[in-house]
């Protein structure tokens, strides 16, 4: 989780492709046999796509903290690695709906590099908009919160990018084959193009079809940067300005987040607790657990429940 500050904000450095299927393990693979592979000419030989989108696919490892940069260069985080090592990995290849998830969380928390997608996910409520209402809201977001001038060009093409990402392609007559590849994350179901097309839909819902571990990922990565031992369900359920917050990020109503906190209470015996305060209910953390113990936890459980190969 990156946590927004004003003067440390990333706009346009998608070259306006989506995220698509392999381009992450495509990435972490090329990296780990030439952690130069992203400024070298032949890159884009190695990785079997054109230049801009040797920069793309460079841009959604930072923006969906796969790799971060550090001091030295681009290099793969813990989560990363643990999710992405073609012979270790949890999920290398997104076969998981819950990788699928927990990729959404990564980017929409992710207010450095993905300021565009933390705003809309966290800052943005509106139910039904346009494209044109969309970019209205994140030019005045972007005046008020940001020291930085953006181009209104860059931020045009932020919001189509937004659009394409989130929602599946409708007509395929009226789109190149090459950019009707819909992202992983129109999967979700999160944003929809309505029947009449100039309008968008992105509402809160019980989301239960949301796997239980990207979900509690979320919550105890908002318990570590935070640092408190109890969080109001408000601050779980609207973003406060600083942190993202599981509740919107997963367009979740309040009913169905009290669902998902009490099926994680279950599922994390021992670690959170529902309680009412003075009329205020908030979850209470009652030991440290690490967002990492919490992917270990349900990856191994998972590989428990799949059948050997020699079983199939």
């Amino acid at each position: 989780m990156k946590p927004f500050d004003n003067y440390s904000v990333s706009f346009g450095r998608h070259e306006t492709f989506t995220l698509r299927f392999g381009w992450l393990t495509k990435g972490f693979n090329a990296w780990n046999q030439d952690p130069a592979i992203f400024e070298k000419e032949d890159a884009t030989v190695v990785l079997g796509v054109g230049k801009n989108m040797v920069h793309a696919i460079r841009y959604w490892l930072i923006a969906s903290q796969i790799f971060d940069i550090t001091e030295r260069a681009l290099e793969p985080t813990e989560l990363g690695k643990r999710l992405f090592d073609v012979e270790n990995g949890h999920d290398p290849y997104l076969e998981d709906d819950a990788t699928i998830w927990l990729i959404h969380w990564l980017i929409a928390s992710n207010a450095q590099n993905a300021t565009t997608f933390f705003w809309f996910f966290n800052k943005f409520h509106k139910p039904e908009f346009t494209q044109k209402e969309l970019l209205e809201t994140l030019r005045q977001f972007v005046q008020e919160n940001t020291s930085t001038k953006i181009a209104d060009n860059t931020l045009k093409h932020d919001i189509a990018l937004l659009l394409r990402t989130y929602e599946t392609t409708i007509d395929f007559k009226k789109i190149p084959i090459e950019e009707g590849l819909d992202s992983p994350l129109s999967l979700l179901g999160l944003m929809y193009e309505t029947g009449d097309a100039k309008y968008h839909e992105s509402k809160l819902e019980n989301r239960w079809n949301l796997p239980i571990a990207p979900f509690s990922f979320a919550v105890t990565e908002v318990f570590n940067a935070t640092q408190l031992a109890s969080l109001p369900i408000a601050q779980l359920m609207a973003n406060d300005g600083v942190f993202a917050a599981p509740g919107t990020v997963f367009r979740l109503n309040e009913q169905g987040l009290i669902a998902k906190l009490e099926e994680m209470i279950a599922w994390l015996p021992g670690n959170f607790e529902l309680r009412e305060t003075a009329g205020i209910h908030q979850l209470y953390k009652l030991k440290q657990i690490e967002p990492l113990d919490v992917l270990e936890k349900f990856y191994k459980e998972s590989n428990i429940t799949q059948p050997a190969e020699s079983e199939v």
